[in-house]
């Protein structure tokens, strides 16, 4: 099986894609992982601003960090193999390095939108 690992940069939320403003090519990489775990791949992510310890963990990102700081964020793995730093990698690109054919979203990305208030605002059901 065919594994994902995303390091993330800080985000309010898991994805990024919830608050008033939304990133649209956080948007296009959420609706890119959808559709890679519906062609059945692993996909994992890990957020700076909530799960610090993995960055941690992992010793190329680590020592990518201490090189380059956070601009090299987000950093995307395939199966151990960094495939892209800095920007989040194209449908086109993902579908190479996993060996799958890329094909057009069936659905719109999920984007959340709170009222009046940013991602974190309490019982905004953004985050």
């Amino acid at each position: 099986m065919i594994c994902l690992d995303v390091f993330d940069p800080p985000m309010c939320c898991e994805t990024g894609v919830c608050g008033p403003s939304i990133d649209p090519l956080l948007a296009a990489f959420a609706a890119d992982v959808q559709w890679l775990v519906a062609q059945g791949v692993t996909v994992t992510r890990h957020n700076l601003a909530h799960d610090p310890q993995a960055f941690l963990d992992q010793p190329v990102v680590k020592a990518m960090l201490e090189d380059d700081g956070d601009r090299c964020l987000p950093i995307v793995f395939v199966d151990g193999i960094v495939i892209a730093s800095g920007a989040y990698p194209r449908r086109d690109a993902l579908a190479e390095h996993t060996g799958l054919v890329a094909t057009a979203s069936r659905s719109k990305p999920v984007i959340r939108l709170s009222p009046g208030g940013g991602c974190c605002t309490p019982k905004s059901g953004c985050c």
